[in-house]
């Protein structure tokens, strides 16, 4: 029997959905229907996401940095993210689509967290799409819990220091049950990382591109994921 031949396209791709508040100001509306808008957009690009065989979608939601946005706006968008769960989960469970928060938790009020725990268990079984949310999530700030993690097992001598390597930390990771992105998408213009997914994006293709996050469609996804089979990825050798 044949071997059937490996995919080519990206089996995770990581987002960074920006440009939902110029979306709005260029509408003349306040930032928050930006924000609605673009969770709006997630539900079509999860949908599509078995179309295109992409098996790992994590989209960057809520930064460590965003808690300096006005206040107005902060509340805004925790109350969109509660909403958004209890909107949503229904259907993603109906899609069978796996759902998983990764970021520190700590610092979002106690509701947000029940209704994220709930999410996580109410898809727990669901063997389709795997979505991850970063909320409240930076890179940064994960590498230090992770190491801080580390850090107390060596502590504690569940880890010999010497077998400490770079297979080590990203068990500690809040991604450590999902594989490295093949593809980082940033939507808006703008082109930089913002601190999303450093240790994992190491070997990432990147796509910088214009169109604002609530105008980003499936096609457009689509055309992106079919791109990244034309890469040439050799992780640092050469192609004899």
């Amino acid at each position: 029997m044949a071997r059937k031949p490996e995919p080519t396209g990206p089996r995770h791709v990581a987002i960074i959905m920006d440009g939902n508040g110029r979306w709005a100001t260029k509408r003349g509306r306040p930032r928050l229907f930006g924000h609605q808008a673009g969770a709006r957009r997630v539900r079509e690009i999860v949908s599509a996401c078995p179309d295109f065989g992409v098996d790992y979608l994590t989209i960057f939601a809520f930064s460590t940095e965003n808690w300096k946005r006005t206040q107005t706006e902060v509340a805004g968008l925790m109350s969109l993210f509660r909403r958004y769960i209890i909107k949503e989960m229904q259907q993603f469970v109906a899609e069978n689509v796996r759902v998983r928060f990764i970021g520190d938790r700590a610092r979002l009020d106690a509701r947000l967290r029940g209704l994220m725990d709930e999410a996580e268990k109410m898809t727990g079984h669901c063997t389709g799409t795997n979505l991850t949310i970063a909320l409240n999530y930076g890179g940064r700030d994960e590498v230090a819990r992770a190491t801080q993690r580390l850090a107390q097992d060596v502590a504690a001598g569940k880890l010999d220091p010497a077998d400490v390597d770079e297979e080590t930390l990203p068990k500690y990771l809040d991604t450590c049950l999902l594989p490295d992105p093949d593809l980082v998408i940033r939507t808006s213009g703008e082109a930089r990382i913002s601190n999303f997914l450093l240790w994992q994006s190491a070997y990432a293709e990147y796509e910088f591109i214009d169109t604002l996050w609530p105008d980003f469609t499936a096609e457009e996804f689509g055309k992106l994921v079919g791109n990244y089979g034309g890469r040439d990825r050799r992780f640092g050798a050469v192609k004899a």
